[in-house]
Protein backbone atom coordinates (compact mmCIF):
# COMPACT_ATOMS: atom_id res chain seq x y z
CA UNK A 1 0.00 0.00 0.00
CA UNK A 2 1.25 3.47 -1.49
CA UNK A 3 1.63 5.45 2.40
CA UNK A 4 1.94 8.85 0.39
CA UNK A 5 -1.85 8.32 -0.67
CA UNK A 6 -3.39 7.67 3.42
CA UNK A 7 -4.83 9.90 5.29
CA UNK A 8 -6.17 10.33 8.48
CA UNK A 9 -9.34 9.39 9.66
CA UNK A 10 -12.08 11.95 11.06
CA UNK A 11 -11.76 10.92 14.46
CA UNK A 12 -8.09 10.88 14.17
CA UNK A 13 -8.01 6.75 15.18
CA UNK A 14 -6.97 5.55 12.31
CA UNK A 15 -5.56 6.23 8.76
CA UNK A 16 -8.08 6.02 5.60
CA UNK A 17 -7.23 5.35 1.69
CA UNK A 18 -8.40 8.05 -0.81
CA UNK A 19 -11.98 6.04 -0.92
CA UNK A 20 -12.45 6.75 2.63
CA UNK A 21 -12.16 2.68 3.67
CA UNK A 22 -9.76 1.67 6.45
CA UNK A 23 -5.98 1.56 5.51
CA UNK A 24 -5.97 -1.74 8.41
CA UNK A 25 -7.93 -3.25 11.34
CA UNK A 26 -6.21 -1.38 14.14
CA UNK A 27 -7.57 1.71 16.35
CA UNK A 28 -5.57 4.25 18.03
CA UNK A 29 -6.09 6.92 20.71
CA UNK A 30 -4.31 9.23 17.99
CA UNK A 31 -2.78 8.95 14.60
CA UNK A 32 -0.52 11.67 12.91
CA UNK A 33 0.18 11.77 9.19
CA UNK A 34 2.54 9.57 7.36
CA UNK A 35 5.83 11.24 6.29
CA UNK A 36 8.69 9.58 4.70
CA UNK A 37 9.78 6.63 4.92
CA UNK A 38 6.58 5.84 5.32
CA UNK A 39 6.05 5.70 8.96
CA UNK A 40 3.45 7.52 10.96
CA UNK A 41 3.17 8.87 14.60
CA UNK A 42 0.91 6.92 16.73
CA UNK A 43 -0.49 6.82 20.47
CA UNK A 44 -2.22 3.94 22.83
CA UNK A 45 -2.99 4.29 26.45
CA UNK A 46 -0.25 6.41 27.37
CA UNK A 47 2.60 4.76 24.56
CA UNK A 48 3.76 6.13 21.65
CA UNK A 49 5.02 4.81 18.61
CA UNK A 50 5.61 4.33 14.94
CA UNK A 51 3.65 2.28 12.54
CA UNK A 52 3.53 1.34 8.83
CA UNK A 53 0.81 1.87 6.13
CA UNK A 54 -0.39 -1.79 7.21
CA UNK A 55 -1.03 -0.13 10.69
CA UNK A 56 1.80 -2.84 12.28
CA UNK A 57 4.56 -1.28 14.43
CA UNK A 58 7.48 -0.06 13.33
CA UNK A 59 9.87 -1.22 15.96
CA UNK A 60 9.53 -2.93 19.66
CA UNK A 61 10.39 0.68 21.52
CA UNK A 62 7.74 2.94 23.08
CA UNK A 63 7.83 6.69 24.39
CA UNK A 64 5.12 9.24 25.89
CA UNK A 65 5.17 11.15 22.53
CA UNK A 66 6.51 10.52 18.92
CA UNK A 67 6.61 13.26 16.00
CA UNK A 68 7.16 12.71 12.17
CA UNK A 69 9.96 11.75 10.58
CA UNK A 70 12.44 14.42 8.46
CA UNK A 71 15.52 13.97 7.67
CA UNK A 72 15.35 10.33 8.61
CA UNK A 73 14.70 11.43 11.83
CA UNK A 74 11.68 11.78 14.19
CA UNK A 75 11.55 13.54 17.61
CA UNK A 76 10.29 11.64 20.25
CA UNK A 77 9.70 11.92 24.03
CA UNK A 78 10.68 9.13 26.52
CA UNK A 79 10.42 9.28 30.41
CA UNK A 80 14.19 10.72 30.33
CA UNK A 81 14.05 13.60 27.77
CA UNK A 82 13.73 14.28 24.04
CA UNK A 83 15.72 12.71 21.32
CA UNK A 84 15.48 11.56 17.90
CA UNK A 85 15.34 7.84 16.59
CA UNK A 86 15.99 6.32 13.22
CA UNK A 87 12.86 4.58 11.53
CA UNK A 88 14.04 1.13 13.23
CA UNK A 89 13.89 3.03 16.28
CA UNK A 90 17.48 3.32 18.12
CA UNK A 91 18.37 6.62 19.28
CA UNK A 92 20.44 8.84 16.76
CA UNK A 93 22.50 10.18 19.71
CA UNK A 94 23.00 9.94 23.51
CA UNK A 95 21.82 13.58 24.45
CA UNK A 96 18.44 13.91 25.60
CA UNK A 97 16.61 17.69 25.73
CA UNK A 98 13.98 18.89 27.31
CA UNK A 99 12.07 19.68 23.73
CA UNK A 100 13.00 18.71 20.40
CA UNK A 101 12.06 20.37 16.91
CA UNK A 102 12.31 18.58 13.82
CA UNK A 103 15.44 18.15 11.05
CA UNK A 104 15.84 20.60 8.64
CA UNK A 105 18.94 21.16 6.60
CA UNK A 106 20.86 18.91 8.63
CA UNK A 107 20.24 21.22 11.57
CA UNK A 108 17.66 20.97 14.38
CA UNK A 109 16.76 23.50 16.87
CA UNK A 110 16.43 22.00 20.77
CA UNK A 111 15.86 23.28 23.90
CA UNK A 112 18.07 22.22 26.53
CA UNK A 113 16.94 22.04 30.97
CA UNK A 114 18.39 25.43 31.39
CA UNK A 115 15.59 26.42 29.35
CA UNK A 116 18.21 27.53 26.08
CA UNK A 117 18.02 26.72 22.55
CA UNK A 118 20.70 25.81 20.24
CA UNK A 119 20.62 23.72 17.04
CA UNK A 120 22.32 20.07 16.54
CA UNK A 121 23.19 17.82 14.00
CA UNK A 122 22.30 14.62 13.05
CA UNK A 123 24.73 13.08 15.26
CA UNK A 124 23.54 15.13 18.56
CA UNK A 125 26.72 17.49 18.71
CA UNK A 126 25.81 21.27 19.29
CA UNK A 127 26.66 23.25 15.85
CA UNK A 128 27.70 26.12 17.65
CA UNK A 129 28.50 27.48 21.67
CA UNK A 130 25.84 29.95 21.64
CA UNK A 131 22.70 29.51 23.19
CA UNK A 132 20.12 31.61 22.46
CA UNK A 133 16.36 32.57 24.39
CA UNK A 134 14.70 30.71 20.99
CA UNK A 135 15.72 29.38 17.91
CA UNK A 136 13.98 28.12 14.73
CA UNK A 137 14.29 26.15 11.89
CA UNK A 138 16.66 26.57 9.25
CA UNK A 139 15.05 27.27 5.73
CA UNK A 140 17.36 27.77 2.96
CA UNK A 141 20.34 27.82 4.69
CA UNK A 142 19.27 30.01 7.65
CA UNK A 143 17.42 30.19 11.08
CA UNK A 144 16.07 32.87 13.26
CA UNK A 145 18.15 33.22 16.91
CA UNK A 146 16.82 35.01 19.82
CA UNK A 147 19.09 36.56 21.71
CA UNK A 148 18.66 37.83 25.53
CA UNK A 149 17.88 41.35 24.72
CA UNK A 150 14.63 39.82 23.02
CA UNK A 151 15.92 40.84 19.28
CA UNK A 152 16.05 38.95 17.02
CA UNK A 153 18.59 38.29 13.96
CA UNK A 154 19.30 35.17 11.26
CA UNK A 155 22.57 32.71 11.94
CA UNK A 156 23.55 30.58 8.67
CA UNK A 157 24.33 26.90 8.72
CA UNK A 158 27.15 27.07 11.27
CA UNK A 159 25.99 29.74 13.40
CA UNK A 160 27.31 32.84 12.27
CA UNK A 161 25.89 36.04 11.55
CA UNK A 162 23.82 36.21 8.01
CA UNK A 163 23.83 39.87 8.25
CA UNK A 164 24.71 41.02 11.78
CA UNK A 165 20.86 43.38 11.66
CA UNK A 166 18.84 42.60 15.25
CA UNK A 167 14.79 43.28 14.82
CA UNK A 168 12.20 43.35 17.83
CA UNK A 169 10.67 39.76 15.66
CA UNK A 170 11.86 38.23 12.89
CA UNK A 171 10.62 35.51 10.49
CA UNK A 172 13.00 32.85 8.00
CA UNK A 173 13.93 34.03 4.56
CA UNK A 174 11.14 33.17 1.60
CA UNK A 175 12.26 33.83 -2.09
CA UNK A 176 14.75 36.06 -1.19
CA UNK A 177 12.76 38.20 1.84
CA UNK A 178 12.08 37.87 5.32
CA UNK A 179 9.32 39.55 7.62
CA UNK A 180 10.82 41.51 10.09
CA UNK A 181 9.74 43.98 12.69
CA UNK A 182 11.95 46.89 14.08
CA UNK A 183 10.30 49.34 17.00
CA UNK A 184 8.24 51.37 13.77
CA UNK A 185 6.89 48.34 12.60
CA UNK A 186 6.49 45.50 10.21
CA UNK A 187 8.46 45.13 7.05
CA UNK A 188 10.10 43.28 4.91
CA UNK A 189 13.89 42.63 4.84
CA UNK A 190 17.00 41.57 2.08
CA UNK A 191 19.40 39.00 2.57
CA UNK A 192 21.49 41.97 3.74
CA UNK A 193 18.92 42.54 6.83
CA UNK A 194 18.43 45.91 5.03
CA UNK A 195 14.65 46.97 4.90
CA UNK A 196 13.28 46.62 1.06
CA UNK A 197 10.98 49.98 1.63
CA UNK A 198 10.72 52.76 3.83
CA UNK A 199 7.08 52.09 5.21
CA UNK A 200 6.12 50.16 7.74
CA UNK A 201 2.77 48.48 8.44
CA UNK A 202 0.79 46.23 11.11
CA UNK A 203 1.17 43.14 9.69
CA UNK A 204 2.87 41.61 6.69
CA UNK A 205 2.98 38.47 5.15
CA UNK A 206 5.67 36.98 3.24
CA UNK A 207 5.97 37.78 -0.49
CA UNK A 208 4.29 35.53 -3.24
CA UNK A 209 5.43 35.72 -6.76
CA UNK A 210 6.44 39.73 -6.21
CA UNK A 211 3.61 40.87 -4.59
CA UNK A 212 2.76 40.84 -0.25
CA UNK A 213 -0.50 41.37 1.26
CA UNK A 214 0.28 43.67 4.03
CA UNK A 215 -2.28 45.27 6.70
CA UNK A 216 -1.79 49.53 7.61
CA UNK A 217 -1.88 51.02 10.61
CA UNK A 218 -5.81 52.38 9.49
CA UNK A 219 -6.44 48.73 9.05
CA UNK A 220 -7.07 48.50 5.50
CA UNK A 221 -5.41 46.23 3.47
CA UNK A 222 -3.28 46.59 0.62
CA UNK A 223 -0.76 44.36 -1.79
CA UNK A 224 1.84 45.93 -1.93
CA UNK A 225 5.26 45.11 -4.40
CA UNK A 226 8.72 44.56 -3.15
CA UNK A 227 9.48 48.14 -3.54
CA UNK A 228 6.80 48.67 -1.39
CA UNK A 229 4.31 50.28 -3.89
CA UNK A 230 0.69 50.07 -3.43
CA UNK A 231 -0.78 47.03 -6.08
CA UNK A 232 -4.31 47.43 -5.03
CA UNK A 233 -6.33 47.80 -1.83
CA UNK A 234 -8.38 45.11 -1.24
CA UNK A 235 -10.05 46.75 2.14
CA UNK A 236 -9.94 50.55 2.96
CA UNK A 237 -8.91 51.98 6.01
CA UNK A 238 -10.85 51.06 9.00
CA UNK A 239 -10.15 53.69 11.10
CA UNK A 240 -10.39 57.01 9.89
CA UNK A 241 -7.64 59.47 9.96
CA UNK A 242 -9.49 62.43 10.47
CA UNK A 243 -10.63 60.57 14.25
CA UNK A 244 -7.24 59.24 14.77
CA UNK A 245 -5.39 62.43 14.49
CA UNK A 246 -8.14 63.83 16.72
CA UNK A 247 -7.41 61.32 19.20
CA UNK A 248 -4.11 62.17 19.72
CA UNK A 249 -4.33 65.68 19.52
CA UNK A 250 -7.00 65.46 23.23
CA UNK A 251 -4.26 62.70 24.62
CA UNK A 252 -4.07 65.54 27.22
CA UNK A 253 -7.63 64.57 28.28
CA UNK A 254 -6.38 61.46 29.60
CA UNK A 255 -3.46 63.20 31.53
CA UNK A 256 -5.40 65.95 33.07
CA UNK A 257 -8.03 62.93 34.46
CA UNK A 258 -4.97 60.69 35.88
CA UNK A 259 -2.87 63.49 37.53
CA UNK A 260 -6.60 64.77 38.99
CA UNK A 261 -7.58 61.77 40.31
CA UNK A 262 -4.23 61.78 42.24
CA UNK A 263 -4.23 65.04 43.35
CA UNK A 264 -7.66 65.04 44.68
CA UNK A 265 -7.19 61.49 46.98
CA UNK A 266 -9.32 59.54 44.61
CA UNK A 267 -7.02 56.51 43.99
CA UNK A 268 -6.31 56.17 47.72
CA UNK A 269 -10.12 56.45 48.33
CA UNK A 270 -10.56 53.48 46.68
CA UNK A 271 -12.60 50.64 46.73
CA UNK A 272 -15.70 52.76 47.59
CA UNK A 273 -18.97 53.54 46.25
CA UNK A 274 -19.18 57.27 44.37
CA UNK A 275 -20.90 58.70 47.19
CA UNK A 276 -18.20 57.38 49.54
CA UNK A 277 -15.41 58.58 46.58
CA UNK A 278 -17.49 62.45 47.05
CA UNK A 279 -17.50 62.31 50.68
CA UNK A 280 -14.16 61.25 51.56
CA UNK A 281 -12.32 63.48 48.35
CA UNK A 282 -15.36 66.45 48.66
CA UNK A 283 -16.08 66.26 45.29
CA UNK A 284 -19.44 67.98 43.88
CA UNK A 285 -22.27 65.97 43.77
CA UNK A 286 -21.94 63.83 40.27
CA UNK A 287 -18.46 64.50 40.61
CA UNK A 288 -17.49 61.18 41.72
CA UNK A 289 -19.75 59.66 39.27
CA UNK A 290 -17.92 61.53 36.63
CA UNK A 291 -14.54 60.92 37.51
CA UNK A 292 -14.49 56.81 38.09
CA UNK A 293 -16.23 56.70 34.90
CA UNK A 294 -13.64 58.44 32.62
CA UNK A 295 -10.79 56.43 34.68
CA UNK A 296 -12.78 53.69 33.90
CA UNK A 297 -12.78 54.29 30.21
CA UNK A 298 -9.12 54.45 30.72
CA UNK A 299 -8.75 51.18 31.84
CA UNK A 300 -7.47 52.13 35.81
CA UNK A 301 -10.81 51.26 37.95
CA UNK A 302 -13.56 49.11 37.12
CA UNK A 303 -16.84 48.65 38.99
CA UNK A 304 -19.44 45.84 40.40
CA UNK A 305 -21.68 45.60 42.77
CA UNK A 306 -21.62 49.59 43.27
CA UNK A 307 -18.46 49.89 44.27
CA UNK A 308 -15.42 50.89 42.09
CA UNK A 309 -11.74 49.27 42.93
CA UNK A 310 -8.25 49.75 40.94
CA UNK A 311 -7.42 47.28 37.91
CA UNK A 312 -3.88 46.20 38.30
CA UNK A 313 -2.89 49.00 35.60
CA UNK A 314 -4.53 51.81 38.44
CA UNK A 315 -2.43 50.09 41.20
CA UNK A 316 0.65 51.91 39.71
CA UNK A 317 -1.03 55.10 40.85
CA UNK A 318 -1.25 53.90 45.07
CA UNK A 319 1.96 56.52 46.49
CA UNK A 320 2.48 53.13 48.54
CA UNK A 321 3.24 51.37 45.18
CA UNK A 322 7.26 50.27 45.40
CA UNK A 323 7.03 51.90 41.68
CA UNK A 324 4.49 54.54 41.99
CA UNK A 325 3.66 56.68 39.08
CA UNK A 326 1.52 58.80 41.13
CA UNK A 327 4.22 61.80 40.94
CA UNK A 328 4.72 61.03 37.08
CA UNK A 329 1.38 61.83 37.04
CA UNK A 330 1.58 65.48 38.78
CA UNK A 331 4.99 66.16 36.42
CA UNK A 332 3.34 65.52 33.14
CA UNK A 333 0.61 67.31 33.66
CA UNK A 334 1.73 70.23 35.62
CA UNK A 335 5.26 71.39 35.07
CA UNK A 336 5.89 69.63 31.69
CA UNK A 337 2.75 70.14 30.58
CA UNK A 338 3.74 73.82 30.61
CA UNK A 339 7.48 73.49 29.13
CA UNK A 340 5.66 71.47 26.20
CA UNK A 341 4.03 74.52 25.63
CA UNK A 342 7.29 76.64 24.29
CA UNK A 343 7.89 74.22 21.83
CA UNK A 344 7.12 76.40 18.89
CA UNK A 345 9.95 78.98 19.96
CA UNK A 346 12.36 75.92 20.73
CA UNK A 347 12.00 74.89 17.39
CA UNK A 348 12.07 78.41 15.61
CA UNK A 349 15.34 79.44 14.29
CA UNK A 350 15.01 83.13 15.46
CA UNK A 351 14.45 82.42 19.04
CA UNK A 352 14.88 83.54 22.50
CA UNK A 353 14.21 80.66 24.03
CA UNK A 354 15.98 78.49 26.59
CA UNK A 355 15.81 75.12 28.13
CA UNK A 356 14.35 75.22 31.75
CA UNK A 357 16.76 74.70 34.47
CA UNK A 358 14.84 71.65 35.30
CA UNK A 359 17.08 70.41 38.09
CA UNK A 360 17.47 73.76 39.55
CA UNK A 361 14.09 74.20 39.61
CA UNK A 362 13.32 70.77 41.40
CA UNK A 363 16.09 71.34 44.29
CA UNK A 364 14.52 74.39 45.16
CA UNK A 365 10.61 73.23 45.38
CA UNK A 366 11.30 70.24 48.20
CA UNK A 367 7.98 68.48 47.55
CA UNK A 368 8.69 68.31 43.76
CA UNK A 369 12.02 67.38 44.43
CA UNK A 370 11.16 64.02 46.32
CA UNK A 371 8.09 63.68 43.84
CA UNK A 372 10.28 64.12 40.99
CA UNK A 373 12.79 61.81 42.50
CA UNK A 374 10.35 59.26 43.46
CA UNK A 375 9.26 59.59 39.72
CA UNK A 376 12.86 58.77 38.58
CA UNK A 377 13.03 55.99 40.49
CA UNK A 378 9.78 54.25 39.84
CA UNK A 379 11.27 54.62 36.08
CA UNK A 380 14.47 53.26 37.45
CA UNK A 381 13.43 49.95 39.01
CA UNK A 382 10.84 49.46 35.95
CA UNK A 383 13.65 49.23 33.75
CA UNK A 384 16.64 48.37 35.18
CA UNK A 385 16.00 44.99 36.63
CA UNK A 386 18.29 43.21 33.63
CA UNK A 387 21.18 45.69 33.91
CA UNK A 388 23.29 44.59 36.36
CA UNK A 389 23.33 40.68 34.70
CA UNK A 390 24.11 42.17 31.39
CA UNK A 391 27.34 44.83 32.92
CA UNK A 392 28.93 41.50 32.96
CA UNK A 393 30.96 42.93 35.81
CA UNK A 394 34.40 40.17 37.37
CA UNK A 395 31.95 40.89 40.62
CA UNK A 396 34.94 42.57 42.55
CA UNK A 397 34.90 46.37 40.84
CA UNK A 398 34.19 49.47 42.15
CA UNK A 399 31.94 51.44 40.32
CA UNK A 400 30.55 54.92 40.20
CA UNK A 401 27.19 55.36 39.50
CA UNK A 402 27.28 59.25 38.56
CA UNK A 403 24.18 60.87 38.66
CA UNK A 404 22.46 58.12 40.53
CA UNK A 405 19.38 59.65 41.62
CA UNK A 406 18.23 57.67 44.65
CA UNK A 407 20.74 54.79 43.67
CA UNK A 408 18.02 52.71 42.51
CA UNK A 409 20.32 50.83 40.13
CA UNK A 410 23.42 51.17 42.07
CA UNK A 411 21.62 49.01 44.82
CA UNK A 412 20.33 46.81 41.80
CA UNK A 413 23.98 46.27 41.43
CA UNK A 414 25.36 45.40 44.87
CA UNK A 415 22.34 42.81 44.96
CA UNK A 416 23.66 41.03 41.96
CA UNK A 417 27.14 41.59 43.20
CA UNK A 418 27.79 41.14 46.53
CA UNK A 419 31.76 42.28 46.65
CA UNK A 420 31.24 45.31 44.13
CA UNK A 421 31.42 48.33 45.92
CA UNK A 422 28.81 51.55 44.40
CA UNK A 423 29.40 55.00 45.18
CA UNK A 424 26.34 57.19 43.84
CA UNK A 425 27.10 60.57 43.04
CA UNK A 426 24.56 63.42 42.78
CA UNK A 427 23.15 66.62 44.10
CA UNK A 428 23.69 67.51 47.47
CA UNK A 429 19.90 67.40 47.93
CA UNK A 430 19.06 64.08 46.21
CA UNK A 431 21.74 61.98 47.88
CA UNK A 432 20.48 63.26 51.10
CA UNK A 433 16.51 62.10 50.07
CA UNK A 434 18.56 58.67 48.80
CA UNK A 435 19.95 57.87 52.36
CA UNK A 436 16.85 59.29 54.31
CA UNK A 437 14.36 57.26 52.29
CA UNK A 438 16.30 53.76 51.97
CA UNK A 439 17.95 51.80 54.68
CA UNK A 440 21.93 51.57 54.18
CA UNK A 441 22.88 48.57 51.62
CA UNK A 442 26.54 46.96 52.16
CA UNK A 443 28.30 47.68 49.04
CA UNK A 444 26.36 51.72 48.23
CA UNK A 445 27.99 54.46 49.15
CA UNK A 446 26.90 58.26 48.53
CA UNK A 447 28.97 61.11 47.24
CA UNK A 448 27.54 64.50 47.30
CA UNK A 449 28.77 66.37 44.67
CA UNK A 450 28.28 68.34 40.99
CA UNK A 451 28.88 65.81 38.95
CA UNK A 452 29.87 68.23 36.13
CA UNK A 453 33.36 68.95 38.60
CA UNK A 454 35.84 66.59 38.99
CA UNK A 455 34.76 64.11 40.97
CA UNK A 456 37.87 62.97 42.90
CA UNK A 457 37.38 59.31 43.09
CA UNK A 458 38.99 56.45 41.39
CA UNK A 459 37.00 53.14 39.79
CA UNK A 460 37.12 50.33 37.69
CA UNK A 461 33.62 51.23 35.74
CA UNK A 462 31.73 54.34 35.62
CA UNK A 463 27.67 53.67 35.40
CA UNK A 464 26.00 57.04 33.60
CA UNK A 465 22.23 55.94 33.30
CA UNK A 466 19.66 58.20 31.36
CA UNK A 467 22.48 60.96 32.34
CA UNK A 468 23.90 61.74 29.29
CA UNK A 469 20.84 62.52 27.61
CA UNK A 470 19.74 64.89 29.67
CA UNK A 471 22.55 66.91 27.93
CA UNK A 472 24.01 68.38 24.82
CA UNK A 473 26.97 67.16 23.53
CA UNK A 474 29.30 69.60 24.79
CA UNK A 475 27.95 68.60 28.17
CA UNK A 476 27.72 65.10 27.24
CA UNK A 477 31.67 65.26 26.91
CA UNK A 478 32.69 66.95 30.02
CA UNK A 479 30.65 63.85 31.87
CA UNK A 480 32.26 61.31 30.08
CA UNK A 481 35.97 63.17 30.36
CA UNK A 482 35.45 62.90 33.92
CA UNK A 483 34.31 59.32 34.05
CA UNK A 484 37.53 58.76 31.83
CA UNK A 485 39.77 60.71 34.71
CA UNK A 486 38.11 58.18 36.88
CA UNK A 487 39.01 55.26 35.21
CA UNK A 488 42.36 53.59 34.85
CA UNK A 489 43.53 52.15 31.47
CA UNK A 490 40.87 49.58 30.46
CA UNK A 491 38.42 50.62 32.65
CA UNK A 492 34.75 50.79 31.58
CA UNK A 493 32.02 53.16 31.11
CA UNK A 494 28.99 52.02 31.06
CA UNK A 495 26.14 53.99 28.73
CA UNK A 496 22.80 52.89 29.61
CA UNK A 497 20.24 54.98 27.13
CA UNK A 498 17.31 54.35 24.82
CA UNK A 499 18.84 54.07 21.33
CA UNK A 500 16.97 55.68 18.70
CA UNK A 501 17.12 53.25 15.67
CA UNK A 502 19.73 54.07 12.71
CA UNK A 503 16.17 54.37 10.02
CA UNK A 504 12.88 54.85 11.33
CA UNK A 505 11.33 57.53 14.14
CA UNK A 506 11.29 55.39 17.12
CA UNK A 507 11.69 57.36 20.03
CA UNK A 508 11.52 60.79 18.28
CA UNK A 509 8.55 61.82 20.88
CA UNK A 510 11.09 60.98 23.87
CA UNK A 511 14.08 63.23 22.22
CA UNK A 512 11.32 65.85 21.78
CA UNK A 513 10.58 65.78 25.25
CA UNK A 514 13.97 65.83 26.97
CA UNK A 515 14.86 69.47 24.73
CA UNK A 516 11.45 70.54 26.20
CA UNK A 517 12.05 69.76 30.16
CA UNK A 518 16.28 69.15 30.13
CA UNK A 519 17.31 70.45 26.57
CA UNK A 520 18.41 67.47 26.09
CA UNK A 521 18.69 64.79 22.95
CA UNK A 522 18.12 61.26 22.46
CA UNK A 523 21.06 59.82 20.44
CA UNK A 524 21.50 56.80 17.96
CA UNK A 525 24.38 54.02 18.87
CA UNK A 526 26.37 55.96 16.34
CA UNK A 527 26.17 59.25 17.70
CA UNK A 528 26.88 58.10 21.38
CA UNK A 529 30.15 56.01 20.09
CA UNK A 530 30.88 59.72 18.47
CA UNK A 531 31.26 61.44 22.36
CA UNK A 532 32.97 58.00 23.39
CA UNK A 533 35.96 58.50 20.69
CA UNK A 534 35.99 62.41 21.38
CA UNK A 535 36.76 60.99 25.32
CA UNK A 536 39.11 58.91 25.21
CA UNK A 537 37.17 55.32 24.92
CA UNK A 538 36.34 52.88 22.39
CA UNK A 539 33.07 51.17 22.12
CA UNK A 540 33.61 47.69 22.81
CA UNK A 541 30.02 46.62 22.51
CA UNK A 542 26.07 47.20 22.94
CA UNK A 543 24.37 45.10 24.60
CA UNK A 544 20.02 44.72 24.17
CA UNK A 545 18.08 44.09 27.26
CA UNK A 546 14.05 42.80 27.03
CA UNK A 547 13.60 46.44 28.84
CA UNK A 548 13.81 50.13 26.93
CA UNK A 549 17.37 50.59 27.85
CA UNK A 550 20.39 49.45 25.51
CA UNK A 551 23.62 49.64 27.35
CA UNK A 552 26.79 50.80 25.34
CA UNK A 553 30.01 49.41 26.97
CA UNK A 554 33.25 51.89 26.63
CA UNK A 555 36.84 50.85 27.32
CA UNK A 556 39.06 53.79 28.70
CA UNK A 557 41.74 53.64 25.80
Amino acid sequence: MNWTHLGVAPDGTHHITPSGAAAYSQRYDQVLKFHAPGLAPVSQGGHAWHIAPDGSAAYPQRFTRTFGFYEGLAAVVGLDGAHHITPDGRQAYAGRYAWCGNFQSGRCTVRDITGSYLHITTDGCPVYPERWCYAGDYRDGSAVVQAAGGRSTHIDLNGGAVHGRWYVDLDVFHKGYARARDDDGWTHVDMSGNPAYARRFAIVEPFYNGQARVERFDGALEVIDETGATIVEPRPPRRMEFAALSADMVGFWRTQTIAAAVRLGVIEALPATEAEVEDRCRLRPDGARRLLRALGELHLVTSGNERWELTPRGMFLRASHPRTLADAALEYAGPFSREWAALPDALRAESNWRAPDVFGEVARDRLRREGHHRMLQSYALHDYRQVPGALALRGDERIIDAGGGLGALGRLVAEAYPSVTVTVIDRPEVVAQGQYGHPPRRGVAWRAADIFQPWGLKADGVLLSRVLHDWEDDDARRLLAHARAALPLGGRVFVIEMMLPSAGVAGALCDLHLLMTTGGRERSVDEYERLLNATGFQLQAVRTIAALPTILVGVAS
